[in-house]
């Protein structure tokens, strides 16, 4: 296990609060759920994060929080990942956050508060509003009042809905002990009802957290839902005491198979011949756990699966016929365009997955994990990370500064169009530039913006113009992508190519001190228009570079020490020159 901070606190604080952040493969989301714990009410707080074995740069976006207490293990699963969790914290109250969550402002105080209230609880919850893989709100979820038997409540489904919005008090865990190590899914479920056995719980009405829903979400894989939740729920039979309690567990059979059982039906039947592999395996799970669910959808998957698997035994027996005339010998056009030419003849191409007419994901891949431009983009700046240094302006956010720059930034500052963002230390518009001081910034990290301005030989000339003598811009600039669907989509005016960047950048930069660098081929960007993720190729598949197909354009550029007259831009008129940041 790894720290890069403790909170210092000994344990046994009364009054401390403890939030557990566990994380795997979702860095791409972790950034917004440690920020939500950071900007909560309650002050006497600590925050532990488990990465368990990430392979994405999970621990990168980590070490930028230096009040984080950082534990990697290797991958052992949700429930051990949130046992690490608590037996590194020292909080008398617990809340365990997704990585892909995020709390409200008022969650831990709101916990507090109401432990407070009811001494005799276990642990309180609040409610949760549903939230978008973009984080923008979808729904807020409903619930019906508790009845007078907390345990039959959650016998008839998981009454708590979200975890996030659950605070529990330390000693419970001493008394029922920690999370099921044995449990894929559901070890939330598991715990409440194992307390819930023992001591009551309370739920109050007011939303302290954000629950997102996108592709990768653990919900969506219906068979481990289906099985963990019933076999979770099964394992409470032996301790039903009244008949109430045994309605309820009744009813809660009869919910986990609507909800995972027939969604996992609907999808199964959907596409019943090209499935046939994934519903065969599936079969198994819907006979233990949804019997009658099985009985009605059993003949036409039987069917789907019989037309699947004698198209598949075609496939292969029609390969196997190749490979035996290839080695034989026996003339065959198809062999020979197979196998002369590394193509597959028309009419022989698979498309898979793929063929369809719209993206995987609409949101360049971000809810699936890093996407694939942004692979490109940070080993652009891992390459230049010396340079982001000193005094660095970066447009929208810090991220990239604190990732790249660590301890050798001085001064990290945020550039952005719009006053809405409280983090901005400058606001404006760079085509203007007069909220900007000239001479001012030792780095400049401009990603994916350009294309996002009408006029970028006016932006490039302000950007010019505030970076210091010898200081380097660093700017990345869409090729080949898929166009933003969100609000920046109407401010989208550009794509570039190799030739455009270069002969931008040195009507404003001496061509001498001007670097392009392209990344990109036809797998990764084929990859980035549907919208996968970096993680969905392999490494040598994204390192492999055909400048004929350009998905990103990256430039370094420095302003040299001393402006020469062949090079206009590098005057620096006093009319620009002026300026006060609008939020200092």
């Amino acid at each position: 296990m790894t720290d890069f901070a403790s909170s210092g606190r000994a344990p046994g604080n009364s009054q401390l609060a403890t939030v557990v952040i566990t994380c795997f493969n979702q860095a791409h989301f972790l950034r917004e759920a440690i920020e939500s714990a950071l900007r909560q009410s309650y002050r006497d707080l600590e925050i532990v994060l488990v990465d368990d074995g990430s392979t994405d740069n999970t621990s990168q976006v980590a070490a930028a929080y230096s009040s984080v207490c950082y534990v990697h293990q290797d991958n052992c699963g949700l429930s051990a990942a949130r046992n690490a969790g608590f037996k590194q914290s020292n909080g008398q109250y617990l809340v365990f956050l997704d990585a892909d969550d995020r709390l409200l402002t008022n969650a831990v105080e709101a916990g507090v508060q109401h432990l407070r209230a009811h001494p005799d609880c276990a642990f309180v919850a609040g409610h949760y509003s549903v939230i978008g893989s973009n984080g923008d709100l979808k729904l807020q979820a409903g619930r019906a009042p508790m009845g007078q038997d907390p345990y039959a409540e959650l016998l008839r489904g998981n009454y708590i809905g979200m975890h996030a919005t659950v605070m529990y008090r330390r000693a419970i865990f001493d008394r029922v002990g920690s999370f099921d190590t044995s449990l894929k899914a559901c070890e939330d479920y598991d715990l409440y009802l194992r307390i819930a056995r023992v001591q009551r719980f309370f739920c109050y009405d007011m939303v302290v957290a954000e629950y997102r829903h996108h592709s990768g979400a653990m919900s969506r894989n219906r068979p481990l839902m289906l099985s963990a939740s019933l076999h979770v729920l099964r394992s409470q039979r032996k301790y039903l005491s009244n008949t109430e309690q045994a309605q309820a567990f009744k009813s809660g059979v009869r919910f986990w198979q609507t909800i995972y059982g027939d969604r996992l039906i609907r999808d199964m039947s959907a596409d019943s011949t090209g499935q046939w592999r994934t519903n065969f395996r599936n079969m198994p799970v819907l006979l233990r756990y949804h019997p009658r669910g099985f009985a009605r959808v059993a003949p036409l998957l039987s069917v789907g699966m019989l037309v699947g698997g004698c198209r598949s035994l075609f496939r292969i027996a029609r390969r196997m016929a190749a490979r035996t005339a290839a080695i034989v010998g026996v003339p065959s056009i198809w062999r020979a365009s197979r196998y002369t030419s590394g193509q597959p003849p028309v009419g022989r191409v698979r498309f898979g997955d793929l063929r369809r007419c719209t993206p995987v994901s609409n949101r360049f891949g971000f809810d699936r994990g890093l996407p694939v431009d942004r692979y490109y983009i940070e080993r652009f700046l891992s390459t230049y990370e010396e340079d982001i240094q000193g005094r660095v302006l970066e447009i929208g956010d810090d991220a990239y500064t604190k990732q790249f720059g660590k301890q050798r930034v001085t001064i990290a500052e945020i550039f952005d169009v719009s006053d809405k963002n409280a983090k901005a230390t400058y606001v404006g518009d760079l085509a203007n530039g007069v909220s900007l001081p000239s001479n001012m910034f030792d780095c400049i990290i401009l990603t994916q913006t350009l294309q996002l301005i009408y006029e970028p030989r006016a932006a490039l000339k302000t950007l010019y113009r505030i970076l210091k003598p010898g200081g380097v811009l660093l700017a990345t600039l869409p090729g080949i992508s898929q166009i933003i669907r969100d609000t920046w989509r109407k401010y989208w005016c550009w794509s570039f190519t190799e030739v455009s960047a270069r002969r931008l950048f040195e009507e404003v930069f001496p061509p001498e001190n001007v670097s392009v660098n392209v990344s990109g081929n036809v797998l990764a960007a084929a990859a980035f228009l549907y919208g996968l993720a970096a993680e969905e190729l392999q490494q040598n598949e994204l390192d492999f570079n055909d400048p004929e197909y350009e998905l990103l354009i990256a430039v370094r550029a420095t302003k040299p020490l001393e402006a020469t007259a062949s090079h206009p831009a590098g005057a620096d008129p006093s009319s620009q020159d002026s300026t006060v940041p609008v939020q200092p």
